[in-house]
């Protein structure tokens, strides 16, 4: 019996889930897990260790060993493989094109989702990614689907990249968020989908506060009695 609930946010790249569930997150007192770094985290080791993301054998092979620690400090999540930070280092673009050799591998996926799994055994987690209410979590209390518009996901996304100091094309950034939409609403291991449960947030007009505003709404009207556990307060590795 879990001592409080699983909170599923889901959605396409650039909806603003991941700042949406890390603000939500904070907000409860709840552990933040980012699904998607994970798969990032593995994608930047098979670079490293310089693997052909084509050989699926040698990628199973990795997510089976891999080292993924996600820290929260600050409010800000850090994300470790083995005892090497790559926070940064799996937000750039290269990663975001090759991302899916993993995550659109049923195999890889197996490993990694039992680690998400792991991490939420307890409940009082906001869990975000793009298969977390309808695989990883079906079970969850409270589900989300975030949606916007395609050119509004490819202006924040633009930005980001800007931001980490990448050069970043509008025109291009556009042409990959909707290929990255084809890919992982078509691809054969846990494709992007909304679950018949979940609750459709559309951020498309929406500020970062008020997004969190709509969500702590809905989660406190549907556990009007919602008590976090105190351990789960300080947050965890």
């Amino acid at each position: 019996m879990r001592g409080a609930p699983i909170i599923a946010i889901d959605g396409p790249a650039g909806s603003g889930k991941s700042t949406a569930a890390r603000n939500l997150a904070a907000a409860l007192g709840f552990v933040y897990i980012d699904t998607g770094a994970m798969y990032r985290a593995a994608t930047w080791l098979a670079l490293e260790e310089g693997i052909d993301l084509r050989d699926e054998a040698a990628l199973v092979k990795l997510t089976e060993k891999i080292d993924i620690r996600l820290t929260t400090e600050d409010g800000a999540q850090r994300v470790f493989v083995g005892g090497v930070e790559v926070t940064d280092k799996i937000r750039s673009e290269r990663i975001s094109r090759q991302v899916y050799h993993i995550a659109g591998s049923a195999e890889c996926r197996k490993g990694i989702v039992a680690a998400q799994r792991e991490m939420a055994a307890c409940g009082g987690v906001v869990a975000e990614g793009r298969d977390i209410g309808t695989v990883v979590f079906p079970d969850a209390e409270m589900k989300f689907f975030l949606v916007a518009g395609a050119e509004e996901r490819a202006r924040r996304r633009r930005a980001q990249l800007l931001e980490a100091g990448e050069k970043a094309d509008f025109a291009h950034v556009l042409r990959e968020i909707k290929l990255r939409d084809k890919r992982d609403s078509e691809r054969d291991a846990s494709p992007l989908k909304k679950a018949p449960d979940a609750v459709v947030v559309d951020t498309t007009s929406n500020s970062i506060d008020a997004t969190l505003e709509e969500l702590l709404r809905i989660v406190r009207e549907r556990f009007p009695g919602l008590e976090v556990p105190p351990a789960r307060r300080r947050g965890a590795k």
